[in-house]
């Protein structure tokens, strides 16, 4: 039996990839115990998930630090405090600095509603139907310095033709639930 890992997970919103994360954890679907949720938005629904499931959490507003390196160094103490091993972002909306890339090297990742390397950025979904995509998804990698970038890790898709973007956004939520927890158990299971 391989022993649980201590993760944390970065959100920004609503929370649903934190959600089934935790979950997942927590049913022992995956061998790790989700330690810490880390927030840059006080109001984030992923916040009172986190209290729900009695996860601890460090809140945090960027603007309140000198820098990305002082906030990024706040988070690897609270991290480090909690003996994380693996950092998963679940609807991070900043771009991971070198604190703590250098700290967690290979050790994060993040999941993106789009066959990457397509459809970087925030708007993702929309402008992939703006293009025209028939094959939707959702991709898991290995976090580095740029925006949705770094190696692939795993992919989901499916084909979708029609025109409702809240239907095709909540098809794409239950690719991403799934990919992320097969994505971190395939990652545990190599140990990381």
């Amino acid at each position: 039996m391989v022993a649980k890992r201590k993760i944390a997970v970065f959100a920004s919103g609503y929370g649903s990839n934190f959600e089934a994360i935790a979950r997942a954890a927590q049913s022992g679907e995956i061998p790790a115990e989700v330690v810490l949720l880390v927030c840059d938005k006080k109001s984030a629904r992923a916040c009172d998930i986190a209290n729900e499931l009695g996860i601890e959490s460090f809140i945090f507003t960027a603007k309140e630090y000198n820098s990305k390196q002082e906030y990024e160094s706040a988070i690897v103490e609270q991290c480090k405090a909690r003996g994380v091993e693996m950092i998963c972002l679940a609807g991070y909306m900043r771009i991971v600095g070198k604190v703590l890339l250098e700290r967690y090297a290979e050790r994060i990742i993040n999941i993106h509603p789009s066959l990457l390397p397509s459809f970087k950025g925030a708007h993702a979904i929309q402008d992939a139907v703006d293009y025209g995509v028939k094959i939707f998804g959702a991709t898991t990698h290995f976090v580095d310095e740029t925006l949705d970038g770094g190696r692939i890790i795993d992919q989901g898709a499916i084909v979708y033709e029609g025109n409702d973007i809240e239907e095709l956004t909540n098809l794409i939520h239950k690719i991403e639930h799934n990919l992320y927890v097969k994505t971190i158990n395939k990652l545990i299971n190599k140990k990381f």
